[in-house]
C-alpha cells in the first residue's frame, strides 16, 4: 500500500489547561469580569475539560468563573474537580443550580459533591433539589466517609429470580424504567432483594428470550458492605476482576452497586496518597497554599530535626578520634547514606505490600527473612567494593577493614529496620507509610555511625 493511501495519523489531542494561549485568555477574561468571554471560551468544552482548566487558574479566577458563569457550565464538571476546588468554589455557585446538578449526577457523584458543600448552604441546595435526590444524597451521608456506602451508586438493574432474559429486555425498554447511565450486570434477587446472582449483559444480549435468568446467572456474587472501606473495596475489585458489584446492608439487602470507574479513581487516590505519606507529605494538591503545605510538611521535618541532633551528638563522642584521623570525617557520611538507601528499598517494598495486603501476621517472618538476607548479601558487595577503595584512596588496610565491616553491620541493620519498623506502627495502629522513613533515616544513622567510628576508634587507634 503506497504512503498516499494511508490514513493521516491523528495529532495527540492537547488538553485545554496545557495551552498556555488558552489559559491566560480565561485569566484575561475573568480579570475584566467578562462573562460573554467566559462562557464563550468553555462552551464547547468536555465537563472534565472544564474542571481541569478551573483546577489550573488562580483561586481568584476560579472564584470569577464560578460566580459570573457557574450556573451555565454544565453539572458534570462539579463530579470531575478535586475535592479541594470544587469545597473553594461551591459557595460562590447558585444553591438552586447545585440543587438542580445533584439531580442530574449520577447518585454517587451526587454525594461527593454534596460533601464537599458547607452545611449551612447544604440546607439551601437540598431545598432546590428534588426529592429523590434530596434523599439519596441524605442517606448517602449518612455513612462514614471512604466507605463503599458513601462510594456506590444507588441507581442498578435487578430481576426476581423467576425472570426470562425477554421480561428483562422487555421491562429495561419501557419508557418509565430508570436505568443507570452505565451498568455491567443485571443483579438477580430474591422476594426480600438480597442478590443471589448477576448476569453479564454481554450474556444476557446473546441469550435466547424465553431462557430463565437462573439458567445464565453466575453464582455466588462476591458482595460490598456498605461499611467496608473503599480501599478494600479496590483491593476486592483488583483480585476478583471485577466490573461491578452489588452494595448490600447488614440484612443483605441490595443498596446500590460500585462500578470499576469509582475503582480506578480510589486506586489512584491510595497509591498517592501512600507515595506522599512516605515522604512525609499529606497533602499535594496544586491549590494548596504556601501556608497549608508548611503547616502539612513542618511537623515531620522536626521530628527529622531530633533524629538528625542525635545523630549529631553521636558523632560529637567520637571528636578525639576524627581530629586524630581525618579519613573518618570523609568517608563516614559514605556509610551513613549507603544504609539510609538500604532502608529505604526495604521500606518501599515493605509499605507496598502493607498497603496491598500481601505482607500479612501470617507471611511476616518469611519477608522479614527475605529483606534481611538481601541487605546483607548487598552489604557483603558494597563492602568489598568499598573496602577496595578506600585501600586504593588511603592506601590503609585496617581503614579497608574497619569501613567494610560498618557496611555490612549497617546494610544488616537497615534491611531489618526497613521491614520491621513499618510492621511495629502497624502493630500500634499507626499508618506505616507516614512516619517510617524518618525512623528508618534515623537507625540507619546511628548505627553507621557508631559502627564505623567505633570500629575505626578500636581498629586504628586504640
Amino acid at each position: 500500500m503506497s504512503i498516499e493511501n494511508e490514513p493521516a495519523a491523528e495529532q495527540v489531542r492537547q488538553a485545554p489547561s496545557e495551552d498556555a494561549h488558552f489559559i491566560a485568555s480565561i485569566v484575561g477574561a475573568a480579570g475584566d469580569h467578562d462573562g460573554p468571554a467566559l462562557r464563550r471560551h468553555l462552551a464547547n468544552l468536555d465537563p472534565a475539560d472544564i474542571a481541569d482548566v478551573i483546577e489550573h487558574v488562580p483561586l481568584e479566577t476560579a472564584l470569577t468563573i464560578a460566580k459570573m458563569v457557574g450556573r451555565h457550565l454544565p453539572p458534570e464538571f462539579l463530579a470531575n474537580l478535586s475535592w479541594e476546588r470544587r469545597e473553594e468554589i461551591l459557595p460562590e455557585l447558585p444553591a438552586d443550580y447545585v440543587g438542580r446538578a445533584l439531580g442530574q449526577l449520577d447518585t454517587d457523584d451526587a454525594a461527593a459533591v454534596a460533601a464537599d458543600i458547607d452545611e449551612k448552604q447544604l440546607g439551601k441546595v437540598l431545598a432546590a433539589a428534588d426529592e429523590d435526590t434530596r434523599l439519596a444524597v441524605e442517606e448517602a451521608l449518612s455513612f462514614e466517609e471512604e466507605t463503599a456506602g458513601r462510594l456506590m451508586q444507588r441507581e442498578y438493574v435487578a430481576a426476581p429470580e423467576g425472570d426470562t432474559v425477554g421480561d428483562v429486555i422487555d421491562r429495561m425498554r419501557e419508557d418509565s424504567a430508570e436505568l443507570p447511565d452505565e451498568f455491567f450486570e443485571i443483579y438477580v434477587v430474591d422476594a426480600l432483594m438480597r442478590p443471589i446472582g448477576a448476569v453479564r449483559v454481554s450474556s444476557l444480549l446473546r441469550t435466547r428470550r424465553e431462557t430463565p435468568l437462573a439458567d445464565i446467572m453466575r453464582s455466588p456474587l462476591i458482595l460490598i458492605h456498605t461499611e467496608m472501606d473503599q480501599e478494600e473495596v479496590a483491593q476486592t475489585f483488583q483480585k476478583y476482576h471485577m466490573a461491578s458489584a452489588p452494595v448490600v446492608d447488614e440484612a443483605g439487602r441490595i443498596k446500590g452497586m460500585v462500578t470499576v470507574d469509582d475503582i480506578v479513581d480510589i486506586i489512584t487516590e491510595e497509591s498517592e496518597e501512600d507515595l506522599l505519606k512516605l515522604a512525609g507529605v499529606s497533602e499535594a494538591a496544586q491549590t494548596d497554599s504556601v501556608f497549608k503545605s508548611v503547616r502539612a510538611r513542618a511537623p515531620w521535618l522536626l521530628v527529622n530535626l531530633g533524629t538528625a541532633i542525635i545523630a549529631s551528638w553521636v558523632i560529637a563522642n567520637f571528636e578525639g578520634s576524627i581530629n586524630q584521623l581525618i579519613a573518618l570525617a570523609v568517608l563516614m557520611p559514605i556509610v551513613a547514606s549507603m544504609g539510609g538507601n538500604a532502608g529505604t528499598q526495604t521500606l518501599a517494598v515493605a509499605v507496598r505490600a502493607i498497603a496491598s495486603r500481601d505482607l500479612t501476621e501470617s507471611n511476616a517472618l518469611r519477608y522479614v527473612v527475605r529483606e534481611a538476607m538481601t541487605a546483607m548479601s548487598n552489604g557483603v558487595i558494597f563492602a568489598v567494593v568499598l573496602a577496595v577503595v578506600v585501600l586504593v584512596w588511603f592506601h590503609m588496610p585496617l581503614l579497608s577493614l574497619a569501613i567494610a565491616a560498618a557496611i555490612l553491620i549497617n546494610f544488616a541493620c537497615a534491611g531489618l529496620a526497613g521491614i520491621l519498623v513499618p510492621l511495629t506502627l502497624r502493630r500500634f495502629g499507626a499508618d506505616p507509610a507516614v512516619s517510617s522513613s524518618v525512623f528508618v533515616t534515623f537507625v540507619t544513622d546511628i548505627v553507621g555511625f557508631m559502627a564505623f567510628l567505633g570500629l575505626a576508634t578500636v581498629i586504628l587507634l586504640s
